[in-house]
């Protein structure tokens, strides 16, 4: 089965437009202060979002991805959670958000932060799925696709070989914090692999593969 192809967009770059490979699209933007860029699924979508204005589509101001619809399947837990990240880029923009199983709605959503990886976002999110469940008293498991994350979650420590700088210091802060706080808690909720091969996609997945 081919690899599904992404188009990206490049709004503020080298040369600003829309790109049919990663390699092109990276090389508008490394060293590029500021740069804005995001993949997409297909032409029509990257054309789309590049006559647009940018943060419609990668900012705080961007439409959320729509509720999916409840899940039937018996193998799955629907009173749980479910947490995901993307990551336009490897670092590049990356937010992460956690969703209620039965319903898909988003119950909170965090980013894009620059200069970020997507094994960060999913640690990240499984910590704040976590820490929410905790904040609301409830006792939900919690699913991650992230084989990575799962791992770094049960060693305590956020095993990124991402180096720090000054456009992702917020990150390496959220993840200090993260840590401090599966110190001070471990982990109190069951976590559980989503297994996409057999149930599809997450349902916390932003649909931008």
């Amino acid at each position: 089965m081919s690899k599904k192809k992404n188009f990206y967009v490049v709004w503020n770059g080298v040369v600003p437009g829309v790109y049919d490979e990663w390699r092109d699209c990276k090389h508008q933007i490394d060293g590029y202060e500021g740069a804005l860029y995001k993949s997409f699924p297909n032409r029509d979508a990257a054309q789309e979002a590049f006559n647009d204005n940018p943060w419609k589509h990668i900012g705080k101001n961007a439409e959320k991805p729509k509720p999916k619809t409840s899940i039937s399947n018996p193998n799955i837990i629907t009173e749980s959670i479910a947490v995901d990240a993307a990551c336009s880029g490897n670092p590049g923009l990356m937010e992460y958000r956690g969703v209620y199983v039965r319903t898909g709605e988003e119950i909170f959503h965090q980013g894009p932060f620059e200069q970020g990886t997507n094994n960060i976002g999913e640690f990240l999110a499984l910590v704040h799925g976590m820490a929410f469940l905790k904040q609301k008293d409830r006792t939900l498991p919690i699913y991650s696709d992230s084989v990575n994350a799962i791992k770094w979650i049960r060693g305590g420590k956020c095993k990124t070989k991402l180096e720090q700088t000054s456009q992702n210091k917020v990150i390496f802060d959220l993840i200090a914090r993260a840590e401090k706080w599966l110190a001070a808690n471990g982990i109190p909720f069951h976590i559980i692999k989503w297994e996409t091969d057999q149930w599809g996609e997450i349902p916390a997945d932003f649909g931008r593969k």
